[in-house]
């Protein structure tokens, strides 16, 4: 069993915002695969659905971005999911616009998303799926809760497709494989 958390805040005023690439991820997945993600338990939203042989849990979680790991601890708890079947899709203020990176480890590099995780986990070996949406221009907080200009939208909706197929890789065949298709991808 997997579960893919995809990182962001709840609320309307949220919506198509950089910090929330993770939940656009989820939609799409979602989308893809024909299911609701709207079951209301562990502080978030989250549906199941079969990729390959595994069963797959696709959680937005509803704590906001810097309390992520509340939601991310409770559901690997309950399902008794390996933090390393935990795939967590957010956004990177240090990877370009466009750009797509997978780690399987590694500190929270400064994402408070990612600071909570680790901390409700008791570990940082769990798979990220980074999607870059550049440094801000003005200060960090109006970047990654302001709304995504249309010319941005359309090269980030290139990187959600390629965080979905990403996800389906490292169910599919393994972390390794997915990170030697999409490592360096920028979308163009």
């Amino acid at each position: 069993m997997y579960i893919v958390a995809g990182l962001g805040n709840p609320g309307r005023e949220y919506e198509n915002t950089r910090h929330n690439v993770g939940f656009d991820v989820i939609d799409l997945l979602a989308k893809k695969y024909n299911i609701e993600v709207n079951r209301l338990k562990f502080k978030g939203e989250y549906g199941e659905t079969t990729i390959g042989q595994d069963k797959v849990l696709f959680i937005k979680p509803n704590t906001y971005m810097n309390l992520s790991g509340e939601s991310l601890g409770e559901i690997s708890k309950f399902f008794k999911v390996s933090s390393t079947n935990i795939i967590v899709i957010q956004d990177d203020v240090d990877l370009p616009l466009g750009r797509l990176r997978i780690r399987t480890t590694g500190s929270a590099g400064g994402h408070n998303g990612l600071k909570s995780i680790i901390a409700h986990l008791g570990t940082e070996d769990f798979v990220r799926i980074r999607i870059g949406v550049g440094q801000p221009a003005q200060d960090m907080i109006t970047h990654v809760l302001g709304k995504i200009p249309k010319e941005q939208q359309q090269v980030l909706n290139l990187v959600y497709k390629a965080a979905s197929e990403a996800v389906e890789i490292v169910i599919k065949e393994g972390s390794e494989a997915a990170m030697n298709k999409f490592n360096g991808f920028t979308a163009q």
